[in-house]
Order: C-alpha cells, then structure tokens, then sequence
C-alpha cells in the first residue's frame, strides 16, 4: 500500500514537472487499463450467462441411488459450447424457509460437474448427501446448487 502511494505520488510530480511528456503516457496507460477493466467485466458478464443456461437439478433420491450417494444430479448443457469445469456447493431448504441447513464443514463432500459436457448434452449421477443440521431429515428438504464455477470452451 505504501508503494502504491508512492508510485501515485511520483506520478503526479512528473505529471506536473512535465506534462508535455508525463500527458500522452498517462493517457495511453488509462486508456490501456480501461481496456483491460472492460475485457474483464465482459468475460465476467459472459461466464455468468453461460451458467445461468445450465439446467441443474437436485433431489433426494434414495431409490434411484445408492444409500451412501443419495442425492442425484441431473444437468443439462443448454450452451451452444461445452462446459469444460464445473463446481458447486449444495444448499438444502426446509419447503419455503431461507435458511440454508447444509452444515459447511471442512469434511463436506466437494461437488464437481462431470468435466467436458457438449452443448445440449445432459448428465446424472448420484453424489453425498452434504451434511445436515442435526434434527432435519433429507426426505423433507429441497436441495440446491448454490456458487457455481464453471469455465466454458471458448
């Protein structure tokens, strides 16, 4: 911090010790970090689009998976390129509550997407149930996927 507030300061005297050189470069380099802020929020703007046209579902699924794995995964691709990386955290909710009753604990079962998935292509698998607060039973919660991150195909 102190050298950037330096460098600040030493910018600002040559700037006024000599504007006819200290100008043109000062603007070249805001025009320069202008440029890169806006390729930044447009990458930005873009990847979170793309994660909003991802169809991912979560249910409680004893039946369909194994005891140990019970929440099932569907996902559909609904890009028009592949997702190559994918991760989450999973949320569960009481039917109309806020509260999020996942325990966020450091042993919590880490979620990741099924690597390369082709536009429109769709995947499910069965993964861990995240651990719950004590008194709440699965059977009665709705799951969700919650901070995605994911990089896409360019």
């Amino acid at each position: 911090m102190i050298i950037g507030a330096l460098l600040v300061l030493t910018w600002l005297v040559l700037l006024l010790r000599y504007p006819a050189k200290a100008l043109p470069i000062s603007l070249a380099a805001v025009c320069g970090l202008g440029l890169v802020a806006l390729l930044v929020a447009w990458q930005d703007n873009r990847e979170t689009a793309q994660l909003a046209r991802l169809d991912l579902r979560l249910s409680y699924a004893p039946q369909q998976c194994p005891a140990d794995r019970a929440l099932r995964v569907h996902m559909k691709n609904g890009n028009q390129v592949p997702l190559t990386e994918l991760h989450w955290r999973v949320a569960a909710y009481a039917p109309g509550d806020t509260v999020n009753l996942a325990e966020a604990s450091y042993n919590a079962p880490r979620y990741r997407g099924p690597g390369e998935l082709q536009p429109g292509a769709e995947w499910t698998d069965c993964l861990p149930l995240p651990p719950l607060r004590s008194g709440y039973r699965p059977q009665t919660l709705e799951f969700r996927a919650e901070h995605l991150q994911g990089s896409f195909a360019n």
